[in-house]
């Protein structure tokens, strides 16, 4: 009686859902060798090297470079998604209850695989650990918050944009694990949980008549997925690009009294200047 209503409850069975879709092979992204891969054709060694170690934003490379790198993963995944749902239509009625469940599953994990390569770029920390496949409480909100990003939810914007600044403040490496399980944070990640969940239902019946028909609901679940996910990814992006934690620094060498300090500083494309006049943005560009 209680698991029935569990699984209809929309915010469980969203839940379900992503637990599932980041247990599929191939949809965990590795942070290090994803941001060498992405950066290459736009950054030196120097920069690659510290967005490994620290993030892209503490390596001094400016958003529109990220944007860059940024693009050609959301083209790839997008890709990719749209032949996968495309061929998961061709079996046609029959095998309706097979496919569906399928190309949702394959089609959140395309969504978890964009999060995190969009994540990676704009500076947050890895989100999954390399042992095992369970996916903690504090990942869950986070990545709850992205979908609900995606999907378009005003609240999982300003949740995210919360996030990104506790994150920036503190100059942290991990999660806020408070934040997104017990504290503020945590009553809108269940509220876009639930709306997702919602949102859910309504996504498999659409899917479930464009595959009603072989061949010809193939191209319609094609032409359907590559017109959700593509728009969903770009939303995404915008976010965590305007945020906080993306910002670029710079590591600055000063020389005083023969001594060597390091240290990061907000690069010259700041908003203020330190007399409160405006500062353009115009020789702030990529080495």
């Amino acid at each position: 009686m209680n698991e029935g209503k569990a699984t209809e409850n929309p915010e469980s069975r969203f839940s379900v859902a992503l637990v599932g879709a980041a247990r599929l092979p191939g949809v965990r992204v590795h942070r290090e060798a994803y941001l060498r891969k992405a950066l290459a054709r736009y950054c030196s060694e120097d920069q690659i090297r510290i967005a490994v170690e620290e993030t892209p934003a503490m390596a001094g490379i400016p958003v529109d470079v990220l944007d860059k790198a940024a693009n050609d993963s959301i083209r790839y995944e997008t890709a990719k998604v749209s032949a996968l749902s495309a061929a998961a239509g061709l079996p046609g009625f029959m095998a309706l209850p097979a496919t569906v469940p399928a190309d949702l599953a394959q089609y959140f994990g395309h969504m978890l695989r964009i999060a995190q390569k969009l994540a990676y770029l704009y500076s947050w920390p890895d989100l999954f650990s390399d042992d095992g496949d369970d996916v903690d409480d504090a990942t869950m909100g986070v990545l709850t918050l992205f979908f609900g990003v995606m999907f378009g939810t005003q609240s999982a914007n300003v949740a995210v944009g919360k996030v990104a600044e506790m994150m920036a403040k503190q100059v942290a490496k991990k999660l806020p694990q408070k934040a997104l399980t017990k504290g503020v944070i945590y009553p809108v990640v269940k509220k876009v949980a639930a709306y997702i969940g919602a949102e859910m239902t309504k996504q498999t019946f659409a899917k479930s008549v464009s595959k009603a028909i072989p061949v010809v609901g193939a191209a319609i679940s094609g032409t359907l997925t590559f017109a959700t996910y593509r728009p969903m990814a770009k939303r995404l992006k915008k976010h965590l690009a305007d945020s906080e934690l993306a910002k670029p620094k710079s590591r600055v060498v000063v020389v005083e009294a023969e001594e060597v300090h390091e240290s990061f500083v907000p690069p010259q494309a700041s908003n203020t200047a330190s007399d409160g006049t405006a500062v353009t943005a115009e020789d702030s560009r990529p080495l």
